[in-house]
């Protein structure tokens, strides 16, 4: 019986996540929220939306909220695990395309790919993405359009045989390519472009890149 559990790290998301939660728990058995030292109302917010809410007591990263977040829901009998963001660039109406790929048995691994229009979005988040998608395909040996979506959908037994050392937004590639590499069968489904509405973004497009991309070096030549 298929059981999935979604996965959320929040930082300072209190202005959309409960729109997230919620929108989200239709869709899944349990939402579980790592609030990583958040100084607003996040994990209220998310709380009072229904999620199950663990809280960093200062900011570690996106990737160590991921880490904590799996060492919790991966003691738990799901079959799979959703990834999305809490600022409400992945919509939760359309978690159920994930799902059908996943019905279809089309992947291990779903990937929730964005359409990327190079006047719909900030020069430096385009030109980011496109690199490190080119260079994370090569890795892989597949094609891989989106590097940087945190929109996924993942096999819980395939997540327990892998280990992810990644600290912060480098922990989407760490992921592709340990999974890959464990046999996963990657599909990409697409998903709505993103939506800017003047909202800061936490990601530091060439410096976090350039990080990236050498740790992808790192994770597909010397594996641990």
């Amino acid at each position: 019986m298929v059981s999935t559990c979604a996965l959320i790290a929040a930082y300072n998301e209190e202005r959309h996540v409960s729109q997230v939660v919620k929108g989200t728990r239709a869709h899944v058995s349990e939402v579980v929220l790592v609030d990583d030292g958040s100084a607003d109302r996040t994990a209220i917010e998310a709380e009072s939306a229904g999620a199950t809410v663990i809280r960093h007591d200062q900011n570690l990263g996106k990737g160590r909220a991921l880490r904590t977040g799996l060492a919790h829901v991966l003691t738990r009998p799901f079959t799979h695990v959703l990834f999305l963001d809490a600022d409400l660039q992945h919509d939760p109406a359309e978690i159920p395309k994930l799902f059908a790929a996943r019905d279809a048995g089309a992947g291990d691994f779903v990937l929730g790919e964005r359409e990327f229009l190079k006047g719909a979005m900030p020069p430096a988040r385009y030109y980011s993405n496109i690199i490190g998608s080119r260079i994370l395909s090569s890795l892989v040996g597949a094609e891989v359009m989106d590097s940087q979506s945190g929109f996924r959908l993942i096999r819980a037994d395939l997540l327990r045989r892998i280990d992810l050392t990644g600290r912060g937004y480098e922990i989407e590639t760490e992921m592709i390519i340990k999974l890959v590499r464990a046999g996963a069968r990657l599909d990409r489904v697409p998903v709505s472009r993103l939506q800017y509405d003047g909202a800061r973004s936490h990601i530091r497009p060439f410096r976090d890149t350039f990080r990236t991309c050498m740790l992808a070096l790192r994770y597909r030549f010397l594996p641990e």
